[in-house]
C-alpha cells in the first residue's frame, strides 16, 4: 500500500531541482559508537509502542498527521514489526517490517511496501537506514529515498527523523516520537484476599 501526500507546490520543485544545491553528506553512524542510553531495536521494539507523526513538505508546511500502533516480536535473531497507521483525515494503513539481525550493529530488513532490501545500522543511542518508498502525490506515484534516524532518549522515548528524498534534495520531512506501552497487567491482585 502506498502512503499518499498532497503538496501543493512539488511539481514546481521537482522543475527546479536542478538549480537547488544537495545537502550535505549523510553523519557516520559510528560517531555516536558508545553514547548512552545504548538502543537496540530488538529490545525496543518488542511488545507493543505507539508513536506519534506528522509529515512537513519542504516549507515546513505540516501536511498530514498520524498515530502508528505497532506490535513487536522479538526472537533474538528477528524482528518483526506490525505497524497500524492512522491519518488525521481518517485514512489507515499498515507496513510490515521484518529485520534479521547481521554482526557488528547491523540489521537486515524489507517490507511489503519497501522497494528492495534496507541495510541499516544501530550505534550508542542512534540507529539509522535509508530504504526506497512509492508514494502516491497527487495522483501520481513518485519514489522517494527515505533517509531513516531514530535516536534514544533518557526517558525511554525515541526521536524519529525522516528526510523523503529525490533526486539527493530533500522535498518533505517526518518527525515521530515512539513510545513504549507497559503490558496490561495482570489479575493477580484481583483474586487476592482483602487485608
Amino acid at each position: 500500500m502506498h502512503r499518499k501526500f498532497s503538496f501543493k507546490s512539488l511539481t514546481i520543485l521537482l522543475l527546479a531541482l536542478p538549480l537547488l544545491l544537495a545537502g550535505c553528506s549523510s553523519v557516520d553512524i559510528d560517531r555516536y559508537a558508545g553514547m548512552t542510553p545504548e538502543l537496540d531495536i530488538g529490545d525496543y521494539f518488542e511488545g507493543r509502542t505507539r508513536a506519534w507523526g506528522m509529515v512537513q513538505d519542504y516549507r515546513g508546511e505540516v501536511q498530514r498527521r498520524f498515530v502508528v500502533d505497532i506490535d513487536g516480536e522479538h526472537d533474538g535473531t528477528t524482528l518483526v514489526l506490525d505497524e497500524h497507521f492512522t491519518y488525521d483525515d481518517g485514512e489507515t494503513d499498515r507496513r510490515v517490517w521484518t529485520f534479521q539481525r547481521q554482526d557488528d550493529g547491523r540489521w537486515l530488513g524489507s517490507a511489503n511496501d519497501v522497494a528492495g532490501p534496507v541495510e541499516a545500522r544501530q550505534a550508542g543511542h542512534a540507529f539509522t537506514m535509508t530504504y526506497r518508498l512509492p508514494v502516491e502525490v497527487s495522483g501520481r506515484e513518485i519514489t522517494f529515498t527515505m533517509e531513516d534516524w531514530m535516536f534514544l532518549q533518557p526517558d525511554g522515548r525515541l526521536l524519529n527523523r525522516t528526510d523523503m528524498k529525490k533526486f539527493g534534495i530533500t522535498l518533505a520531512r517526518i518527525t515521530i516520537v515512539f513510545e513504549r506501552l507497559e503490558e496490561e497487567s495482570s489479575s493477580l491482585d484481583a483474586d487476592a484476599p482483602d487485608t
